[in-house]
């Protein structure tokens, strides 16, 4: 019988949905994906989507799903602004924003391109408009008063987007944004972790702070730069958040934004939460970025690694030949296909045993004895301790003909 924690695509630990440990999730009914690859994800150093990319891409993540795409700053560049037009243009199936700063001009640049909505940005913590913008602090109120307006006066859907929020004094941050509620104008309040401070269990008395004050939808804007953006975005969109900001494999600047890949297989297999994403398009959209700008994940990342799905140590490889394929659940929490990725394949090292040698032998075509593939094992090792990798099929060939024909 089909569990939430165990289905004919993923096994995960039934534990997620005891009663005392989903009592204080308050998850939407209709959670989305905002991605920001081409704003915020482009902001990653030396990353560079050509006007074609950038439609190409967004393509690829309206085909998988992917309900907002945020399709990048007018202001940037001209290719930008051309980009985002011609996304408009093709009527792709998602929501097309652009991002601004607090400044008309910003905001008539992207109400000129005929996008849904905006995300107007201000610097929101005291510390960061004295320093880095070296501005008094009214200055921030008053600009995001009038930028905000104008938005809403081009009929655009605005998101006000508090840059460096979670760094900022808590009072400071709510009257900042309790006075653009009021005095200007926003559909949604971001709730933004600029610098990746936050942990996750702080993220829904944050969000609770933000909701006594504001009666808007809240959306997140976490990232990476401690390894808990899809953590943070979980902890938020559980708090009642309704929005999430995602990037592809985690790019963007310094460490990068919660990755949409990591978070939607989570909601999916560990809280019950359907995005409505096609899962098996990740890495396919994944390489697609890797191509473009030069982003490589670790082989062994969850989900997009290049070598997710190989098999070497000895012991799994014992599992592999019992379990796979009637039972490869026993040996993955998901169904590599589910991703996009290949089936499960026992490779050739130093860490390999008889099974794998077995394996092997069985899909070459290879006979020996037992122990002619215990000989042929230690070469094996040898070879992938010289070699510092793993072995192809034909340094293994080349090995037993070694052991066989002596």
């Amino acid at each position: 019988m089909s569990t939430p924690w165990k289905t004919n695509d993923w096994y995960t630990s039934p534990w997620n949905f005891q009663e005392e440990v989903r009592q204080q999730l308050n998850f939407p009914k209709n959670i989305k994906l905002h991605d920001v690859t081409l704003r915020d994800g482009e902001q990653q150093a030396g990353a560079v989507f050509t006007k074609d990319d950038k439609i190409r891409l967004a393509e690829m993540l309206a085909e998988a799903g992917i309900h907002r795409i945020e399709a990048g700053m007018p202001a940037v560049t001209k290719q930008d602004a051309d980009a985002i037009a011609e996304m408009v243009k093709r009527e792709l199936p998602c929501e097309i924003f652009a991002f601004a700063r607090c400044m008309k001009a910003d905001v008539q640049r992207a109400a000129d391109l005929g996008v849904d909505g905006i995300v107007v940005e201000i610097p929101s913590s005291g510390h960061l408009i004295k320093h880095a913008y070296q501005w008094e602090l009214q200055k921030a109120i008053d600009l995001s008063i009038e930028a905000t307006n104008y938005a809403k006066e081009k009929g655009l859907y605005t998101v006000f987007f508090t840059i460096d929020g979670s760094r900022s004094e808590m009072d400071w941050l709510l009257d900042l944004v309790m006075q653009v509620a009021e005095q200007g104008h926003m559909d949604a309040l971001a709730v933004v972790d600029t610098f990746g401070g936050l942990a996750p269990h702080t993220v829904p008395y944050l969000v609770s702070k933000m909701r006594e004050r504001v009666d808007k939808p809240l959306e997140t804007h976490f990232h990476d730069d401690f390894g808990l953006g899809v953590a943070n975005t979980i902890f938020g969109l559980a708090a009642g958040c309704e929005v999430a900001h995602t990037t592809v494999a985690a790019t963007g600047e310094r460490a990068g934004n919660a990755a949409y890949e990591d978070l939607t297989m989570a909601l999916k297999t560990m809280y019950d939460v359907d995005l409505g994403i096609d899962t098996t398009k990740m890495r396919q959209i994944y390489k697609f970025v890797e191509e473009k700008i030069g982003h490589c994940v670790p082989t062994n990342r969850g989900i997009l690694g290049d070598r997710l799905t190989h098999v070497e140590s000895g012991i799994v490889a014992a599992w592999y030949g019992n379990c796979y394929p009637d039972h490869i659940l026993e040996l993955v929490p998901y169904r590599p296909e589910m991703v996009g990725q290949s089936g499960l394949q026992v490779v050739m090292g130093k860490h390999s045993g008889l099974p794998s040698v077995q394996v092997w032998c069985q899909k070459l075509g290879i006979e020996a004895t037992e122990e002619q593939m215990n000989e042929i094992l230690m070469k094996v090792k040898d070879a992938a301790y010289i070699k510092r990798n793993t072995l192809n099929e034909d340094e293994f060939k080349m090995i037993c003909d070694q052991v066989l024909n002596k």
